[in-house]
Formats: C-alpha cells, structure tokens, sequence
C-alpha cells in the first residue's frame, strides 16, 4: 500500500470484520477505490450489500476509499479476433447507491456477532430464503427430514408451502381439508393421495394427433463460458457441441440414431450444423423437450450461420414441445414430484431413469465436455471414456422421448 499500487485480493481485518477486496486500486492521495469484480451481466442487489460491506471494514481498518465499482460482464459483447478487454467487461460506479445499504450495516453485523457467540445454534425455519440470494451450502441438511411428497413440490406453492410448514403440515397428503389449492396444486394433492397418476386422455388423444411422420427426437447439449472463445459469440451463450437425433419414419418403424459430437478445439457450431442438416429431412414433426432451447440455439446460430437459415427456418417450424402435455398436467404422476422435466417425466411415466449413468445432467455433461476437449491432462482412455459418456446419456434423452410417446399413445388406447 505504501508503494501506491492496485492490490488483487487486499484482505482487511478489524475489530471481529473481515472482508477481501478484490481489487483496491490507488485513487488520488491516500485514498483508494475499491473495484469488486462479478462474472454476473448486471448489478444486483446483493453486490451492493457486498461493496458496502467492503467500504464500512476498510474505513474500520484506517483505508481511506474514495469511489466503489463493480466490474461485470457485457453480454452484449460479441468477440472478434483477439479479446477486447474493454468491451468484455464493464465498470460501474456504485458509490451514490450505497447510503441506504451502509445504514444497516452496523445494525446487521451486531446481530451477526450477537449468533456467532451463542452457545447453542439458533434453529431456523426453511423456505424459499435457503435460496436467496443464492442456494444455502447446508440446505440438503436442513431439508433432509423432508419426506419425498412434501409441501415444497406443490407447483408454485412457495408462500403456501411455509404457511403449512409454519403449522406442523410437511406431506402434501395431509394438507387439511379447505386448504386453497390451484388446479395443478389439486392434480398434486389427488395423486399423492391415490398414489396413481392423474390423465385426460383427450387432451393427450389430441397432441399426438397432431405429430406428422417421420417423427425426429432431437435434443442438442451445450456450453457456456464467461470469456468467449469463439468469434460470433457472445458472453454465456450457449455453444451447441452435441446432438442426438432419432428418426421414426412410420408407425411401427424401429427407430434410426444419429449423433454428433465435436472433439476438435476450434468452434463446434459449423460442423455441428453440417451434421445436423444431413439428418433432418424437410418433412415431418421435429420433437423436442423445452422447445425454447433447441429453437433459440439453431435461431442463434442461424443468425452467424446464414447459409443454413432456410432449413433452420424449416427446423424450427416443425417443431412440436413434447413437455406441453405435463406442463399442463395432462398426464401428472405423483413420482414427477411437482415438475415437468424430462429427469422427473421419463423414470415416472416408462421406468427409464438416469441415475445409472455416469453423466447424468446437463450441466455436468457440460463440464465434462469442456474437460474432455480442453483438458491437458486427460489421457485417451480418459477422453474416450467422456466421450462414450457423453453419447450414452444425449441419446438417452432422445430414445426416451421415443419411450413417452409409446406410453402416452398405449394410455390412450387403454382410456378409449
């Protein structure tokens, strides 16, 4: 500090209040300028929290601060060639916003000392909060006791949910009588009562209706970084590196599996697309689960890409959300536990469930994608082992979507 130069990581102690700047950079004489950096895209209300913290131990310490920043990301940043460091991040002055959040401080931080010197931990209610501002690293201790059916599954039943907490009310089977239920929350309630699924075989007779042949059950993985790798793409946009395709081409035909999954360095998205326009055909229903993702990665790409706008357009317009049926809570099994994922949908409706395998989710296939292909220290048997991992479980999202269809269409044979 004496030599007048920015300090990464400047730790502070006083009194019992510690905080780590993340950048205390040198402003004018003896003073400084805290600039606390986010890989967030905007300001939020818990950075405000956090700088003015930053402020108030600093000052506690002797640190004369003259101006607060936040350094976040600009998602509006779209990379050609080399970086620009300028443009990747932006800087914002928060100093005039901190008044109001330095008033609780003092206040806040007795209290905080007042819990840490009891003796015994102060017990605490769970609720929506053990998420806010961000997920509570204890909350699956604290929720443990929860039983499978319990209150917190009821769809869009946050405030309900602690209100019957609040009254010794923790499985959704013993939700009182009167109890104020929206219609999905009372789909809820019936089949974990029953403990058999809830369906409107019309409504689910009239989606499948509509499916043209050949049927296409595409599903597509990504990546996201902070920094940009690639040129013509922007901050956390999503990089499609995989698909998998099945193709019914009739009733009764056995399906047909394509799959893609780039292993190279350079940017997946040309070849990705390549790929990809090879196995759909111009015709037939394309299916999807959550249409708004593979509908915004192939409008994204056609965007840079705009030799393949037209069969994207055509892509796109085929497309049929195989989630509508169990959004609506057309088909509801009390397994789905309140949601309408695929991870909850398929093992309750066909008995095709993915904890078996080893990547089993979106995000970790995401991260073992971005080791498989930027790892240094990996081996071949090591990379060949993600890549087999990473084929198994896209496909399984197609070929299960293969497997819904089926159940849904014996449901409403059986109904009618």
């Amino acid at each position: 500090m004496k030599s007048r130069k920015p300090i990464f990581e400047a730790g502070f102690l006083a009194e019992r209040l510690y905080c780590r700047v993340d950048v205390l950079k040198p402003s004018g004489e003896n003073v400084w300028d805290i600039v606390e950096v986010k890989s967030s895209t905007q300001v939020k209300e818990v950075n405000l929290n956090d700088v003015a913290f930053q402020r108030y131990v600093c000052q506690l310490a002797g640190v004369k601060i003259n101006r607060c920043n936040i350094m976040h990301i600009n998602n509006q940043y779209i990379r050609q060639g080399a970086l620009d460091l300028n443009q990747l991040f932006t800087i914002e002055d928060v100093t005039d916003l901190l008044e109001d959040y330095s008033l609780e401080i003092r206040e806040n931080v007795d209290s905080f000392l007042e819990g840490m010197d009891r003796l015994a931990c102060t017990e605490e209610i769970i609720g929506r909060r053990c998420d806010s501002p961000y997920t509570c690293g204890l909350k699956d201790e604290c929720w443990a006791f929860l039983p499978e059916q319990n209150v917190f599954t009821l769809t869009r039943g946050g405030e309900l949910a602690e209100s019957l907490l609040s009254r010794g009310i923790i499985d959704i089977i013993n939700i009182p009588e009167g109890t104020k239920l929206n219609d999905k929350q009372r789909i809820q309630y019936d089949s974990a009562v029953c403990g058999k699924p809830h369906v409107r075989p019309a409504e689910i007779q009239r989606f499948l209706k509509n499916l043209k042949y050949p049927l296409y059950f595409m599903d597509f993985e990504t990546f996201q970084t902070a920094v940009p790798l690639f040129d013509n793409s922007k901050p956390f946009q999503q990089i499609p590196f995989q698909f998998s395709v099945h193709v019914v081409r009739s009733p009764g035909n056995e399906p047909e599996h394509y799959e893609y999954l780039h292993s190279n360095t350079d940017d997946p998205r040309p070849r990705f697309l390549e790929e990809l326009r090879e196995v759909m055909g111009s015709e037939g229903s394309v299916l999807v689960y959550n249409q708004s993702f593979e509908q915004g990665r192939l409008k994204e790409a056609a965007s840079v890409f705009s030799e393949h706008a037209g069969w994207i357009g055509n892509v796109c317009e085929r497309m049929v959300d195989l989630i509508v049926p169990f959004r609506s809570f057309d088909f509801y099994h009390p397994d789905q536990c309140g949601s309408a994922s695929l991870k909850q949908v398929m093992p309750a409706l066909t008995g095709i469930g993915y904890d078996d395998l080893e990547i089993n989710e979106g995000g970790l296939a995401s991260v073992e994608y971005l080791e498989m292909v930027f790892g240094g220290d990996l081996n071949d048997e090591q990379r060949n082992k993600i890549r087999q991992n990473l084929l198994v479980y896209c496909g399984q999202d197609t070929g299960g979507m293969i497997s819904i269809i089926k159940r849904l269409e014996n449901l409403t044979d059986e109904m009618f």
